[in-house]
Protein backbone atom coordinates (compact mmCIF):
# COMPACT_ATOMS: atom_id res chain seq x y z
CA UNK A 1 0.00 0.00 0.00
CA UNK A 2 1.49 3.70 -0.66
CA UNK A 3 2.32 5.10 1.88
CA UNK A 4 1.25 8.64 0.73
CA UNK A 5 -2.38 6.87 0.45
CA UNK A 6 -2.30 5.82 4.73
CA UNK A 7 -1.23 9.45 5.24
CA UNK A 8 -4.25 11.30 3.78
CA UNK A 9 -6.85 8.47 5.12
CA UNK A 10 -5.52 8.91 8.40
CA UNK A 11 -6.18 12.75 7.68
CA UNK A 12 -9.38 11.58 6.58
CA UNK A 13 -10.31 10.32 9.59
CA UNK A 14 -9.32 12.92 11.65
CA UNK A 15 -10.75 15.36 10.57
CA UNK A 16 -14.28 13.97 9.09
CA UNK A 17 -13.71 12.77 14.02
CA UNK A 18 -12.85 16.46 14.88
CA UNK A 19 -15.72 17.85 16.65
CA UNK A 20 -16.04 21.67 17.47
CA UNK A 21 -18.07 23.28 19.73
CA UNK A 22 -19.26 26.59 18.18
CA UNK A 23 -19.48 28.95 21.32
CA UNK A 24 -21.90 32.05 21.06
CA UNK A 25 -25.37 33.63 20.55
CA UNK A 26 -28.16 31.64 18.94
CA UNK A 27 -29.87 34.44 17.40
CA UNK A 28 -28.09 34.78 13.97
CA UNK A 29 -26.48 32.50 11.14
CA UNK A 30 -22.89 33.07 12.31
CA UNK A 31 -22.73 29.18 12.27
CA UNK A 32 -23.73 28.40 9.27
CA UNK A 33 -21.13 30.84 8.33
CA UNK A 34 -18.35 29.50 9.64
CA UNK A 35 -20.16 25.99 8.56
CA UNK A 36 -19.82 27.09 4.69
CA UNK A 37 -16.11 28.92 5.33
CA UNK A 38 -15.14 25.36 6.40
CA UNK A 39 -17.18 23.42 3.50
CA UNK A 40 -15.32 26.29 1.26
CA UNK A 41 -11.62 24.69 2.59
CA UNK A 42 -12.82 21.18 2.30
CA UNK A 43 -12.62 20.61 5.68
CA UNK A 44 -15.53 18.14 6.75
CA UNK A 45 -16.35 18.19 10.82
CA UNK A 46 -18.75 17.71 13.01
CA UNK A 47 -19.70 21.59 13.99
CA UNK A 48 -22.12 21.26 17.82
CA UNK A 49 -23.47 23.83 19.98
CA UNK A 50 -26.53 25.11 21.89
CA UNK A 51 -29.47 24.62 20.69
CA UNK A 52 -30.10 26.87 18.00
CA UNK A 53 -33.58 27.45 18.47
CA UNK A 54 -34.71 30.03 20.22
CA UNK A 55 -38.28 28.14 21.20
CA UNK A 56 -36.95 24.96 21.74
CA UNK A 57 -34.52 25.95 24.15
CA UNK A 58 -36.26 28.55 26.42
CA UNK A 59 -39.08 25.57 26.65
CA UNK A 60 -36.99 22.54 27.22
CA UNK A 61 -37.12 22.79 30.79
CA UNK A 62 -40.75 22.53 31.14
CA UNK A 63 -41.22 20.02 27.66
CA UNK A 64 -39.05 17.62 30.11
CA UNK A 65 -40.14 18.29 33.65
CA UNK A 66 -43.73 19.63 32.92
CA UNK A 67 -45.21 23.12 33.32
CA UNK A 68 -43.44 25.68 36.44
CA UNK A 69 -44.86 27.29 38.95
CA UNK A 70 -43.33 30.91 37.86
CA UNK A 71 -41.52 32.62 34.89
CA UNK A 72 -38.45 32.20 37.16
CA UNK A 73 -38.76 28.21 37.24
CA UNK A 74 -39.40 27.81 33.70
CA UNK A 75 -36.01 30.08 33.06
CA UNK A 76 -33.89 28.03 35.85
CA UNK A 77 -34.97 24.22 34.30
CA UNK A 78 -34.40 25.27 31.13
CA UNK A 79 -30.92 26.70 31.65
CA UNK A 80 -30.35 23.56 33.78
CA UNK A 81 -31.23 20.90 30.58
CA UNK A 82 -29.34 23.42 28.41
CA UNK A 83 -26.11 23.63 30.31
CA UNK A 84 -26.45 19.60 30.59
CA UNK A 85 -26.21 19.65 26.96
CA UNK A 86 -23.47 22.29 26.39
CA UNK A 87 -21.46 20.05 29.11
CA UNK A 88 -21.69 16.56 27.19
CA UNK A 89 -21.04 18.47 24.10
CA UNK A 90 -18.28 20.84 24.90
CA UNK A 91 -16.80 17.78 27.16
CA UNK A 92 -16.08 15.55 23.66
CA UNK A 93 -15.36 18.80 21.48
CA UNK A 94 -11.51 18.97 20.49
CA UNK A 95 -12.08 22.84 19.88
CA UNK A 96 -14.22 25.62 21.03
CA UNK A 97 -15.02 28.29 18.90
CA UNK A 98 -16.26 31.68 20.75
CA UNK A 99 -17.63 33.39 18.57
CA UNK A 100 -18.30 37.55 19.93
CA UNK A 101 -20.85 38.92 17.83
CA UNK A 102 -21.53 42.74 16.69
CA UNK A 103 -24.93 41.93 18.80
CA UNK A 104 -26.64 40.43 21.78
CA UNK A 105 -25.74 40.17 24.90
CA UNK A 106 -22.67 37.64 25.25
CA UNK A 107 -23.02 36.21 28.89
CA UNK A 108 -23.45 32.81 27.53
CA UNK A 109 -19.96 32.68 25.35
CA UNK A 110 -18.40 34.25 27.95
CA UNK A 111 -19.68 31.40 30.16
CA UNK A 112 -18.51 28.67 27.18
CA UNK A 113 -15.02 30.13 26.74
CA UNK A 114 -14.71 29.53 30.26
CA UNK A 115 -15.98 26.05 30.09
CA UNK A 116 -13.65 25.28 27.42
CA UNK A 117 -10.59 26.55 28.96
CA UNK A 118 -11.27 25.17 32.58
CA UNK A 119 -11.65 21.65 30.70
CA UNK A 120 -8.82 22.03 28.57
CA UNK A 121 -10.66 22.51 25.23
CA UNK A 122 -8.69 24.71 23.05
CA UNK A 123 -10.45 27.57 22.16
CA UNK A 124 -10.31 29.99 19.32
CA UNK A 125 -11.83 33.10 20.60
CA UNK A 126 -13.43 35.66 17.50
CA UNK A 127 -13.97 38.90 18.37
CA UNK A 128 -13.87 42.54 16.70
CA UNK A 129 -10.98 45.13 17.36
CA UNK A 130 -13.98 46.94 19.27
CA UNK A 131 -13.66 44.29 21.69
CA UNK A 132 -10.41 44.09 22.42
CA UNK A 133 -10.62 45.69 26.05
CA UNK A 134 -13.48 44.02 27.07
CA UNK A 135 -12.09 40.51 26.05
CA UNK A 136 -8.94 40.94 27.34
CA UNK A 137 -8.75 38.09 29.48
CA UNK A 138 -9.98 35.68 27.59
CA UNK A 139 -7.89 36.18 25.26
CA UNK A 140 -5.26 36.09 27.37
CA UNK A 141 -5.94 32.19 27.61
CA UNK A 142 -7.54 31.38 23.93
CA UNK A 143 -4.99 29.24 22.03
CA UNK A 144 -5.50 31.44 19.36
CA UNK A 145 -7.53 34.69 18.65
CA UNK A 146 -9.01 36.47 15.49
CA UNK A 147 -11.46 38.67 14.16
CA UNK A 148 -13.72 36.68 11.43
CA UNK A 149 -15.03 33.21 11.32
CA UNK A 150 -13.40 32.91 8.10
CA UNK A 151 -10.03 33.40 9.88
CA UNK A 152 -10.97 30.35 12.69
CA UNK A 153 -12.04 28.23 9.73
CA UNK A 154 -8.48 28.64 7.93
CA UNK A 155 -6.86 28.32 11.81
CA UNK A 156 -9.23 24.55 11.92
CA UNK A 157 -7.96 24.00 8.14
CA UNK A 158 -4.79 24.41 9.22
CA UNK A 159 -4.80 21.35 11.82
CA UNK A 160 -4.87 19.26 9.24
CA UNK A 161 -2.03 20.71 6.70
Amino acid sequence: MDPGATKLSDEKRVRDDLIIYAAGEIHSDWRDQFRGHLEELGVDTHVVGPQEVHDRSDSVGEDILGEQPAPVYRDLMGARVNTLRTRVLMQRADVCVAYFGPKYKQWNTALDAGAAIASGVPLILVRSEENVHALKEVDALASLTVETLEQAAQAVAYIFE
